[in-house]
């Protein structure tokens, strides 16, 4: 309350009448502070609303729980939502905590000179969701909002009259302006902002309390089993994951985000537990649809999804994309015998033939991440990890997990 009551008491809510709608001018630094506090404690309460979604009965937080490190509380592969909560959505959930860093989506993305060898095209890479077609946490906020499959609102005027009858509206109009509801465009602008906002909470969204954070900062251990993990989860002929989800500090001391934004395909088994996957013609490519619509085409963006961040990993009751894994072993295991002993992963036909990365169409296999551990194994050659060795990768994987969500299963 003290920030909205700074942010009345300077004036600076745009007028009705700026070009820019709902965003104030130039700030001083006080009153910049002051709008970040008063758009996190909107979003923060806007994101608990059920209300804000057509059915009533679902809020940002109903697929997105605190308790779970804002991914799922549940291990099904997708959630329910629609104006009935009848329609199943196509993707999992991914977690919304450290999305802070993730840059925004470029075709082309070279590392600063500083962090890696900038003469490298490192090829697709940033923006948020699964396919990388959100560069902004308010412009991802918008996709729930508005998706058939989720919150359902039929448009930016349902999300206006929602938010125009919430116990919060006084403080919404004491941001953006009195007449902010008049112009639902600005509205529903003004309402992804505040949500994009809440989301920056480094406390909530990028708190960087893991014991592994605490290892790096000398202030923690590792048990024997989880630093052979953490060997093997970077030595390049093992495990080799380092090389998409960086474990190492940056060069200015950033902590690892374990995740450098890159989307690659790696042709996780169809999951015949997604509603949409019943239609054999259907097929979730990822980076060149359907939900993404402006690489429609691209052949060689086909299967391509976004390198998560693997903080808090341990806590996900289902893995990758399409939610196919309920453990994290065997969502590590995968890569070490995806193509070494493909009939452990993949069905078969009736004659017995394997259907080998079944969920992406053949003409698409050319853009299969082959780096180790896949290396360009086969059928019968022995797997880059054995089962002692995947066992300590997840048990380093376990000390990535954020102290908050540590203590709330602890008590």
């Amino acid at each position: 309350m003290i920030a909205i009551a700074a942010i009345s008491t300077f004036g600076f809510a745009a007028p009705a009448n700026t070009a820019d709608g709902v965003y104030p001018g130039p700030l001083s630094r006080a009153q910049a502070f002051a709008r970040a506090e008063a758009l996190t404690a909107l979003g923060r309460k806007m994101f608990f609303d059920p209300a804000l979604s057509a059915s009533g009965r679902q809020a940002c937080s109903s697929c997105h729980d605190p308790r779970h490190a804002f991914g799922p509380a549940s291990a099904t592969p997708v959630e329910m939502g629609g104006p009935n909560l009848d329609q199943p959505g196509v993707r999992a959930v991914p977690s919304l905590r450290y999305l802070q860093a993730a840059p925004a989506f470029t075709e082309h993305f070279y590392d600063s000179d500083d962090e890696g060898d900038e003469s490298v095209d490192n090829g697709p890479t940033g923006g948020l969701t699964w396919d990388g077609r959100a560069d902004h946490g308010k412009d991802q906020a918008k996709i729930p909002l508005l998706s058939p499959f989720e919150m359902a609102n039929k448009d930016a005027g349902a999300v206006t009259a929602a938010l125009r009858k919430s116990a919060y509206a006084d403080e919404f109009k004491a941001t953006f302006g009195n007449d902010v509801f008049d112009r639902p465009g600005d509205a529903f602008d003004a309402a992804a902002e505040a949500l994009g906002t809440f989301e920056q909470s480094a406390a909530d969204f990028y708190p960087y309390s893991s014991r592994y954070d605490a290892f790096l900062a000398g202030k923690a251990t590792l048990s024997a089993q989880e630093r052979r993990g953490r060997a093997l989860f970077e030595d390049e002929a093992k495990g080799n994951c380092a090389s998409c989800h960086l474990s190492e500090p940056a060069n200015d001391g950033e902590p690892p985000q374990f995740t450098d934004f890159g989307l690659i395909a790696i042709a996780v088994p169809r999951n015949p537990a997604i509603p949409a996957n019943a239609d054999p013609a259907y097929a979730d490519l990822g980076l060149c649809g359907p939900l993404r619509t402006d690489f429609h085409g691209r052949t060689g963006y086909c299967g391509l999804f976004k390198t998560p961040t693997l903080r808090n990993v341990a806590l996900r009751k289902s893995f990758f994309h399409n939610g196919y894994f309920h453990t994290l072993r065997d969502a590590v295991a995968f890569y070490a015998s995806r193509d070494t002993d493909p009939g452990h992963w993949y069905p078969r036909n009736a004659d017995g033939m394997v259907r080998q990365y079944d969920d992406l169409p053949k003409a698409y296999w050319g853009n299969l991440n082959q780096d180790p551990p896949f290396n360009g194994k086969k059928p019968g050659d022995k797997p880059a990890l054995n089962d002692a060795e995947i066992d300590d990768i997840v048990a380093f994987l376990q000390t990535l997990t954020d102290a908050d969500q540590t203590a709330k299963r602890s008590r």
